[in-house]
This record gives structure tokens, sequence and C-alpha cells, in this order.
């Protein structure tokens, strides 16, 4: 299968959710993120309600769910569901649509984003944001200050593998300043907080263990 096939025809992986029930029990009382390597609310589950199903099973067996998405108010049809040990969260990179489009294609757009999550915290919903990778630091920091008064935690990573003229040891500071600022929970990825000295703050990559699990953040 080429790339190309792989990203434009999505197609359920077979007895998906007869596996999670018959393996998701041993897992009872953690936390699961849903999810890093893709997204729970992709266009097919507006058919196939597998995340939705998904969520379901896991809370019959006491699972908590931290959900990651950049799918916007298409998300926002399963917040009946999220109880308040649950995390609703999306990936907030950029503001610019035009930018948006070019660095993240399908994904919604950030006012989406921003409504699904204000309306997640007007519920009761724990709320986070994985700004992650940051693009462009000052569209970033302009993130923080739009949504910091309805997102509970966010998360911090660079962008790798792109060589840029980013200021990271002063991005790093200005985003910890301004998250302290706001007085919130926040975490820095292993790459980023290598710029900074005496990092004293939680690290992102530790957040998730090998499974997908979510560690620990007491």
């Amino acid at each position: 299968m080429t790339r190309e096939e792989f990203v434009n025809n999505p197609r359920p992986r077979e007895g998906i959710i007869e596996a999670l029930k018959k393996d998701v029990p041993k897992y009872s009382g953690r936390e699961v993120l849903l999810c890093f390597t893709c997204d729970p609310y992709q266009q097919l589950e507006l058919t196939k309600h597998l995340t939705r199903r998904t969520i379901e099973i896991l809370h019959q067996n006491d699972i908590a769910v931290r959900i990651l998405t950049k799918a916007g108010q298409r998300s926002m049809r399963d917040f009946p569901l999220l109880n308040d040990k649950d995390f609703y969260g999306a990936t907030l990179t950029l503001i610019s649509d035009t930018l948006t489009e070019f660095y993240e294609p399908c994904a919604e757009s950030y006012k989406s984003r921003e409504v699904a999550l204000r309306e997640a915290h007007r519920i009761g919903i724990k709320t986070w944001v994985s700004l992650e990778p940051v693009i462009v630091p000052e569209e970033t920091l302009e993130i923080i200050k739009r949504t910091y008064s309805f997102v509970d935690e966010y998360k911090v990573g660079k962008l790798n593998y792109v060589k840029t003229d980013i200021d990271w040891s002063k991005f790093l500071k200005d985003v910890t300043d301004l998250l302290k600022k706001y007085n919130k929970k926040y975490y820095i990825k292993k790459d980023l907080a290598s710029y900074g000295e005496d990092i004293e703050d939680d690290i992102y990559d530790d957040l998730f263990d090998d499974e997908g699990f979510v560690r620990s953040i007491e």
C-alpha cells in the first residue's frame, strides 16, 4: 500500500472492537490516550462510531480517556459520554487558516478547535492542548493568550527535522514565563527542554508509557 492510499483510504482494523473488549479488563483503573499517532475523529468516525464505542467500553472497565484531536466541532458529538475523570484535548499548532491548510491538510480550522475546547470547558470536561510542533513561536504564544481561560493543561514541543532560525532558548523562556503567569499546569517535551537550564517541570515524553497509557501526573 502506498502512502497516498493509506492516507486517503482509511479503514477500520478488522475485529478491533472485539479485541478491545477482550483485552481491556486487565487495564482497569488506568487512563488511556485517544490517540497519539492518528486522530480518533477522522471523517470515518461519522459512520463507523469506533471512537464512541471505544469510550463506552473503556468506561465500562473503569478506564478514563484523554482525547487528542484536530477535528474540532466534529468531535463534540461524544461530549455527553465524557465524565469528570476524562480529558478532552486539541492540537493547536497555528492560528492562520492559510498556514493551517499548508501544514495540517484535512485538519479542522483553529477556530473550530477553539470552539470545541470552549464548549468542553463550559460543560465541565477537563481540557488540554498540545502545542506541538511549534512552527511560528509568536502564534504559539498567542494561542496560549487566547485559550488559557478554558484550558487546564498544555504540552509544548519544538519543530524537529526541519532547519529553522528559531531561537529555541528564547522561546522556551517566553512560553514557560507565560504559562506560569497564567498559573497553568504544563509539560515541556524533552527536545525543547534541552534548550533551558535547570528545567524542573515534568517532561512530556514521560507522560505516556510504551503502551499509550497516561502515567500518573499528580
